[in-house]
């Protein structure tokens, strides 16, 4: 079992669109680990070996706003989720921790319990991903899962019966959590692997909810690992960042088929066309 100190910072926050840009910096300048949205307050948590105050206090005095700052282990931060948490509903998918009743009105009964990880399908950019795959049907489909954090779209994909699934973190905690979260929901067929790159192979359909950086990265390579016909379903994207990410996957061949948008962040459904 995992035992490293973490940061936990409490940043005062009362813009969701403040809180959105807040949450995209900090992804993209260093390594979070989770991060709890709650009612005039943004709650991260931070590996201490990954934590740079230098760069955190620059991204915090740039937004005028104020933080407090304790280390936490990991008990403690799973005992504080647990008080807060509520079930989730997604469409006809319903998000639960073990310790909520199973949903009976939902086709989709997911059990998660986070750990800092990412995915509880609170977040906008989860609940678009969760609703796009459920319309996009991975059934028969082989699917990779690029940045699984707590295994729920993975999950998700297995409930619909994907053919093949392999789901891929670069974080231990994600990776533990995962592995948790497989067993809890009887998807014990899914394949998970510890990774920092997207790996190179032939898939129907990738799902990449992560950061405008990593995704740009890794963008070429996802590209030439979709099938013919294959979709490419991505979240974690702001919107003033449109423009940014369609001209990289045009560069690729890629073809934008469907764009939602919640809270300042979009999801995007790409498809690699089949060559005439």
């Amino acid at each position: 079992m995992l035992s490293e100190i973490y940061i936990e910072i409490c940043v005062e926050v009362n813009d969701p669109e403040i809180n959105d840009l807040l949450i995209a910096e900090l992804n993209e300048s260093m390594n979070i680990s989770g991060i709890e949205e709650l009612p005039g307050m943004l709650k991260c948590y931070i590996k201490e070996e990954d934590f740079d105050e230098h760069i955190f206090k620059k991204i915090i005095e740039v937004n005028n706003l104020k933080y407090y700052k304790s280390n936490i282990n990991n008990k403690n931060w799973n005992e504080e989720w647990e008080k807060a948490y509520e079930p989730v509903i997604a469409g006809n998918v319903g998000v639960r921790a073990d310790f909520h009743p199973p949903n009976e009105h939902v086709a989709y009964d997911i059990v998660v319990t986070p750990k800092m990880s990412f995915g509880t399908g609170h977040h906008a950019t989860t609940s678009m991903m969760i609703g796009s795959i459920t319309q996009l049907n991975p059934a028969g489909k082989k699917v990779i899962d690029f940045g699984t954090g707590t295994g729920v779209l993975a999950i998700l994909a297995h409930k619909m019966h994907a053919r093949e699934i392999l789901a891929i973190d670069y974080d231990d905690w994600s990776i533990e959590n995962a592995a948790e979260n497989f067993q809890k929901n009887g998807c014990s067929s899914i394949q998970l692997e510890k990774k920092d790159h997207f790996p190179v192979g032939v898939y129907d359909m990738i799902l990449a909810n992560i950061n405008l950086n990593v995704i740009a990265d890794n963008m070429q390579v996802m590209a030439e690992s979709l099938a013919e016909n294959g979709i490419l379903l991505i979240s974690g994207i702001l919107k003033d960042d449109i423009n940014e990410i369609l001209k990289i996957s045009d560069e690729y061949g890629l073809q934008l088929k469907k764009k939602s948008e919640k809270n300042n962040w979009l999801c995007i459904t790409f498809k690699k066309e089949a060559v005439e």
